[in-house]
């Protein structure tokens, strides 16, 4: 139906989390048929971005500064570190103020039937940055999913003996909702409420 240049941005747009077919084709068309200075300036924005983002190799966090802002902040609590999936998480949690601790970004959850094990969740290098540190407390903060609750279970189980506490958020938090769609408040709150996670 359409031109071959217009169907591989479509469903370049479609591998986009939450995008289908529609929204895909709504916003090539957008993007094409509107202004192209827009368009243009979107495309250098985003290989810029590409191109100068990397993680930290400290925590994993996307930054444009190695080691990352977090990480050579301090201020912070050393003593404390809160587990998060992704980037976003990490930033969905600083967000509350109630947290001044370090982090760590997973990059993802522990899914064996798509292929994500200790390995692709930076497991080695958690270990690795948990062994140079005095961990008081760690805090894992991850959707409470079946991939969320499995995480929390292999991480609690493998790193009890090498940090003094393992706390998760309260279950305020929704069974199967995600982080990303949880306000402030309510993720503030569960920070406030988290509890030992038993082995």
């Amino acid at each position: 139906m359409f031109p071959k240049i217009i169907n591989e941005l479509i469903n370049n747009f479609q591998k986009l989390p939450g995008i289908g077919k529609k929204s895909a084709t709504r916003l090539t068309m957008h993007l094409l048929g509107g202004n192209q200075k827009a368009a243009l300036e979107l495309a250098e924005s985003l290989t810029t971005a590409v191109n100068g983002i990397s993680n930290c190799s400290l925590c994993n966090m996307l930054t444009d500064t190695d080691p990352c802002i977090l990480c050579t902040d301090r201020s912070r609590n050393e003593n404390q570190l809160c587990i998060v999936a992704d980037t976003q998480d990490l930033f969905l949690v600083e967000s509350t103020k109630e947290y001044k601790g370090h982090y760590f970004v997973l990059g993802d959850l522990l899914s064996p039937l798509d292929g994500i094990g200790p390995d692709e969740i930076k497991f080695p290098q958690l270990k690795e940055y948990i062994a140079g540190k005095e961990i008081e407390e760690l805090i894992l903060a991850l959707n409470p999913s079946a991939e969320g609750e499995s995480t929390i279970h292999f991480l609690s189980s493998q790193l009890s003996n090498s940090v003094k506490k393992i706390t998760r958020l309260s279950t305020g938090l929704p069974f199967g909702g995600d982080i990303e769609y949880t306000s402030s408040l309510t993720l503030g709150n569960a920070l406030k409420r988290r509890y030992k996670v038993d082995d």
